[in-house]
């Protein structure tokens, strides 16, 4: 396990499609042009605008195989991401006219609107997180390892609790998360995530 370094970023993009269905391969729901889409809203942007609280881990040949990243200031993240971030990928994925039918129509309309990640219910846990490791090394210890590495982050600067929104559909990752001390927050009108908590120490 080590720190984010900009080299990874690709293999960021590639763990967040091949985990992306609920904790799966994502490849098939998405065409070619849009394989991207899900690494664009849920891992890069974090990696670009807050490398500091990006760990991934290492294959030992120096290839990202896991991440974990987020944010220490979910609101301040929001801004960022609607200035900085937005700006270079919406001509991509432009704002769907009308209901979304695709599951990239779906992700475009969560690209265009990061201010949904703003919830009141959870604004006494400021920072959150994403966290994915290839299906070929989970089961070793390397979720725990990069989730202790991304705590210890936001602990170390005075940041007192994180949240985490996951589909509720993935019972294994409901799983390891209960393992590592969070809780269930009630967010009301959630859909299909639950919303998870903890301090960071």
């Amino acid at each position: 396990m080590r720190p984010y370094r900009p080299a990874d970023l690709p293999a960021l993009y590639e763990i967040c499609l091949l985990t992306g269905a609920a904790g799966g391969d994502a490849s098939g729901d998405y065409p070619e042009q849009d394989r991207d889409l899900l690494g664009t809203l849920f891992a890069a942007p974090y990696a670009v605008l807050e490398p500091e609280s990006a760990f991934v881990v290492d294959d030992g040949h120096g290839r990202a195989v896991g991440y974990v990243l987020g944010t220490a200031d979910t609101p301040a993240f929001v801004e960022r991401f609607r200035k900085e971030w937005l700006p270079a990928v919406a001509e991509r994925w432009p704002a769907p006219q009308g209901e979304p039918r695709t599951p990239s129509e779906v992700m475009a309309v969560l690209l265009h609107t990061p201010e949904r990640m703003i919830v009141p219910a959870v604004a006494g846990y400021p920072a959150h997180l994403h966290i994915d490791v290839l299906p070929r090394y989970q089961g070793r210890g390397l979720g725990r390892a990069l989730m202790a590495a991304f705590l210890g982050s936001l602990a170390a600067r005075g940041v007192p609790a994180v949240h985490l929104g996951m589909l509720t559909e993935n019972t294994a990752a409901r799983a390891f998360y209960d393992r590592l001390g969070f809780h269930e927050i009630d967010v009301p009108d959630a859909g299909v995530l639950t919303y998870l908590g903890r301090a960071t120490s």
